[in-house]
């Protein structure tokens, strides 16, 4: 190119023009907008800096007025931004580095800030000593600007993505409706959704039901919403219209539906997203969604509002249909299930049945009280493997045979035997677990049998509970598999005022503890609870049962023979001694010696106990089961002790002469010593053993020498 093209080129171009506009005077801003790269060379050696045209425009400086001095740039720099600008430059010189890159801020003359970007290579001499960096310095406005604007999208996104993964997690483990309301409403729900408040409602019947308001303020809306659908109010009209309707002014809300109105000042809102609930073309109800800062809703917004509604809908539906086959399921039990329990004579009996809370399937847990001959009765609880309808529908079926087996008349054993052949003959490979019990409430005899499962509790009068060792086979079903049909009898003895308590493992199986620990448990609440079955049976349920909510079904059968008291003239106690139980011969004689000073006879203590103990300890050595003990007042004219011991052997004591030396023997002669008078009684299966302590009566005679002790 020659000279004269290169002045006509010059002449021609923009920079020229605007030279000639201004007189020669060329703004910053202008020059920014022709070039926005420039190039520098430092010299550190000399400390001048060799700057083109370009990279000052990028700095907004004048080229007329700067003078080489790099500090002539830095001074327009604010202090923060200097010193990070110094501390980049010094780290890569004084740490050996060829090269860096930074990025500040420039403020313009024009009150605007610029980002300006600086990439620039240290040239060291042989002895590693940096003397010159040169470089490139460019305006980053542009592309600083689109980066910030690139993280801000990518936040909100992430921010959309965390709400839509939190509150998929949440409904996920959603199992009923209740879980879908409490998941929207409890701790940390609110913030999941990415909202300030909610509301919920629900069509049922053909009708709006507001079922969840959460967030501040939201209570002035209580009682507004549910009712008729065709109501003029926003989550009705949406629910109706199936499209979702997005308000950023209270006002026009206001205006469009005029039944809000008087409300809508109390509410510290400023938008809200009302939103169909819609799965599977039908229509669930409807989400309102409440924000106090948002003004708009673009795009993104809009979008997410819509697929957090999907999710709720298809989790109110998956819980709807759950809600349906449960209580399905759980009549299909109840029904199953004896509708009522008669009322027994001498007794009072109390059932109670739960089913899991979580889960969709039922158990086959179940009771049954079954009258039998000669006023008996026959007490079951069982358990059928399994949570299903299955498991349920077996239970019917062997709750159904097992109970015409006893209505034969067959003893236990008998009943528990062909009960198992029963269900292996059925088209099934469950077993069940039972426990058995025929009482007798008038002599208080109870024959228990057990198929695997577990042992009975029984409350004496005095509040302690006892774990009677009642022997056990196979379970039902699996013992005739395995040709082992043997249920071995345990014959226990209920006396006045005591309870046997019936249950499945349901209610002392608590998460995570062992079953011993439950069991315990169970015993101290027995023993801690009220004396009525049914008081004791609510007592039970409300303790274990909801206390650790139990992910398994429950069936509990109490029963409490009748207390005989006595009169307020004639007081009465009863108390059963087992075998088995080391502390039970201590503890009755504390019972009769309290009981005495209760009654006012105290004078009589020390002989009462003294009989007591040697008439228990003769039951306990010499028969194979445990003592009845009875203590009652007789009635005027002459107020005495009736002291009585009942035991299952039909053997009766004889008098014996001991020897100076044996160590037996005395237990009559004591009674004769002690006593005013005494006898035997023959008792059902076994006797009775009672003396009478006091004064005389005016024609007291003893009975004859002739009885002799075993």
């Amino acid at each position: 190119m020659t000279d004269d093209e290169r002045r006509q080129d010059a002449e021609a171009s923009p920079l020229r023009r605007i030279d000639r506009k201004t007189n020669g005077e060329i703004r910053p801003t202008e020059r920014l907008a022709m070039n926005r790269t420039g190039s520098f060379d430092w010299d550190l050696d000399t400390r001048t800096l060799d700057i083109d045209e370009a990279g000052l425009m990028v700095f907004g400086v004048d080229p007329g007025t700067f003078d080489a001095r790099p500090g002539a740039l830095l001074e327009r720099l604010e202090p923060a931004e200097r010193a990070r600008l110094d501390v980049t430059i010094d780290e890569a010189i004084t740490g050996g580095g060829n090269s860096f890159s930074v990025h500040f801020r420039v403020p313009l003359d024009d009150g605007t800030t610029q980002w300006t970007h600086v990439q620039a290579r240290i040239l060291r001499s042989q002895d590693g000593m940096a003397h010159r960096i040169v470089g490139v310095v460019r305006d980053a406005t542009a592309e600083v600007t689109h980066s910030a604007f690139v993280l801000d999208l990518e936040k909100r996104r992430q921010r959309q993505t965390n709400i839509v993964e939190r509150t998929t997690s949440a409904m996920s483990r959603a199992v009923t409706v209740d879980d879908v309301t409490a998941a929207l409403t409890g701790p940390g729900g609110l913030a999941r959704l990415g909202a300030d408040g909610l509301a919920l409602g629900l069509v049922e019947n053909s009708a709006l039901n507001i079922v969840a308001l959460s967030g501040e303020s939201l209570e002035v809306l209580d009682g507004l919403g549910s009712g008729d659908l065709d109501r003029n109010l926003p989550l009705a009209d949406t629910i109706r219209s199936g499209r979702p309707r997005f308000i950023t002014s209270l006002a026009a809300l206001a205006r469009r539906y005029p039944e809000l109105e008087p409300h809508l000042g109390r509410l510290g809102f400023r938008a809200a997203a009302y939103l169909p609930l819609v799965a599977q073309a039908r229509s669930l109800g409807g989400l309102a969604l409440f924000y106090r800062e948002r003004t708009v809703f673009n795009a993104d917004e809009r979008i997410l509002c819509l697929g957090l509604a999907a999710i709720v809908a298809q989790s109110l539906q998956r819980a709807m249909l759950f809600d349906e086959e449960r209580e399905f399921a759980t009549q299909l039990q109840s029904a199953m299930l004896p509708p009522r329990i008669q009322d027994v004579e001498g007794g009072e009996i109390a059932v109670r049945y739960h089913a899991a809370w979580s889960g969709r399937q039922v158990g086959g847990d179940w009771y049954d009280v079954i009258t039998l001959p000669k006023n008996r009765y026959g007490l079951v609880v069982g358990d059928v493997q399994g949570h299903d309808t299955h498991a349920a529908a077996i239970m019917g079926q062997l709750r159904i045979a097992l109970r015409a087996y006893a209505s034969e008349g067959h003893p236990p054993a008998t009943v528990l035997a062909r009960a198992s052949r029963f269900l292996s003959e059925l088209d099934t490979d469950r077993f069940a677990t039972c426990t058995y019990a025929q009482v007798d409430l008038a002599s208080g005899t109870v024959k228990v049998v057990r198929a695997g499962h577990l042992g009975p509790l029984i409350r004496h009068a005095d509040g302690r509970v006892g774990s009677p060792q009642v022997r056990g086979g196979l379970p039902l079903g699996t013992s005739t598999d395995l040709l082992d049909e043997e249920y071995p009898e345990t014959r226990l003895d209920l006396v006045p005022g005591e309870t046997f308590v019936l249950y499945t493992d349901g209610l002392v199986e608590e998460p995570g503890a062992d079953l011993d620990a439950g069991i315990d448990a169970l015993r101290n609440e027995v023993s801690a609870g009220p004396a009525g079955a049914e008081a004791l049976a609510d007592h039970l349920s409300e303790r274990l049962w909801e206390r650790w909510g139990s992910g398994d079904d429950v069936a509990l059968l109490v029963l409490r023979r009748s207390p005989d008291v006595g009169s307020s003239h004639a007081p009465r106690l009863h108390q059963y001694i087992h075998q088995a139980d080391p502390e039970g011969l201590s503890d009755a004689r504390a019972i009769v010696r309290q009981a005495l000073a209760d009654w006012d006879m105290a004078e009589f203590a020390d002989d009462a106990e003294l009989v007591t103990g040697e008439l228990l300890v003769n039951v306990l050595l010499h028969t194979e089961g445990g003592a009845v003990l009875t203590l009652e007042v007789l009635p005027e004219p002459v107020r005495r002790i009736r002291l009585s011991v009942q035991d299952r052997s039909s053997a009766w004591p004889r008098r014996r002469t001991p020897g100076e030396t044996s160590t037996s023997g005395r237990g009559l002669l004591l009674l004769d010593a002690v006593a005013t008078r005494w006898g035997i009684e023959p008792r059902g299966e076994g006797k009775a053993v009672w003396c009478e302590i006091g004064p005389p009566p005016p024609s007291a005679t003893r009975p004859p020498p002739a009885l002799a002790e075993e």
